[in-house]
């Protein structure tokens, strides 16, 4: 029988094979599409064999045992919460007009003095362990959500309770975030939740409505407080520095006539020494001379001077009639 050029006559052998080759290329079409999976930057994959941990792959391309392996893609990537979530603020409650009451008093937290603030915070968070996270989690983002939130909101009462309200609404924030913080991420360690805090801040902390009058005053007594400290220190700052130079002018004063009294006594005992010395060696000559040195000193501001013999009794000069007396006195004026 005569057949058209185009025709191909095959046999069923080959049939058979060209069926074979199709369908073994169709296999490999599908094995690689389906043991072949990509793992973004921020991702991180667990593979599964039977259902037990086999290893955890990192960004890129690998590949899996078909309907023998599972891969489970964890995010990595930082996600935060704002806390505390309020009862009115969960799925399926009643927002009415008592939201605002509500929501306020879940937020109210003790201080150490008895008070009560509404703090607000938020947490930063990711996945750092998938193994963790996906066994003892379930990979569920909820579950360790809701977790996450009891632990933080338990350890931030426990935190702000060691503090007063003035420390809480001052100077003292930032060491009880670090203190919540620290406390957050060691209970996430213990849970083994494969979860590390990487952040907390505190947002808010205001006084609930119904005292909010009174902590303003608070406030601003704090404030003026505050600033009349400020100005005491900047007082301070000003009249030390003038005070230390006085002092250091007054010593330096004080030295220099040290200085100047210790080389007047200093000569004077030279002086005296020397005297001393000259004495030992001729000591009636320097007594004379000491003498008629104190006495230069002692008439030279007197004024006119009256020297008597020693034989005269009185001062004023008589005339003697005796032919053979000698006169015995003499005036002598300066």
């Amino acid at each position: 029988m005569s057949r058209s050029n185009s025709q191909i006559d095959l046999s069923p052998k080959q049939v058979v094979g060209v069926v074979a080759f199709g369908l073994a290329g169709l296999l490999i079409v599908y094995l690689a599409m389906a043991g072949t999976f990509s793992v973004a930057a921020h991702e991180q994959a667990v593979v599964l064999r039977f259902g037990k941990y086999l290893r955890t792959d990192g960004p890129g391309l690998h590949f899996k045992a078909p309907w023998i392996d599972q891969r489970f893609i964890v995010d990595q990537g930082e996600r935060s919460l704002r806390l505390p979530h309020s009862e009115v603020d969960r799925p399926g409650t009643n927002q009415n007009t008592s939201k605002g009451i509500g929501e306020q008093e879940d937020k109210l937290i003790l201080t150490g003095d008895l008070y009560a603030a509404v703090v607000e915070w938020n947490v930063f968070w990711r996945v750092t362990e998938p193994k963790d996270y996906l066994f003892n989690f379930n990979g569920d983002a909820g579950e360790i959500t809701n977790v996450i939130v009891a632990v933080s909101r338990s350890v931030m009462h426990r935190a702000v309770g060691d503090y007063s309200a003035e420390e809480l609404l001052t100077g003292k924030r930032e060491e009880i975030t670090q203190i919540a913080l620290k406390e957050l991420s060691e209970r996430l360690i213990e849970f083994g939740s494969g979860v590390a805090i990487t952040d907390l801040q505190m947002q808010r902390v205001t006084p609930p409505d119904r005292v909010k009058a009174a902590f303003d005053d608070v406030n601003a007594s704090i404030q003026q407080r505050d600033q009349l400290v400020n100005e005491a220190y900047r007082e301070r700052n000003q009249l030390i520095p003038t005070a230390e130079a006085q002092r250091d002018r007054l010593v330096r004063e004080a030295e220099g006539y040290a200085s100047r009294e210790i080389a007047v006594a200093q000569g004077a005992i030279s002086a005296l020494l020397a005297k001393y010395e000259s004495y030992k060696l001729a000591p009636e000559v320097t007594r004379k001379r000491m003498y008629i040195e104190m006495m230069e000193k002692v008439l030279k501001n007197s004024g006119p001077k009256i020297i008597l013999g020693s034989e005269i009794s009185s001062p004023l000069p008589l005339l003697n009639l005796s032919p053979t007396a000698a006169p015995k006195a003499r005036i002598a004026t300066p």
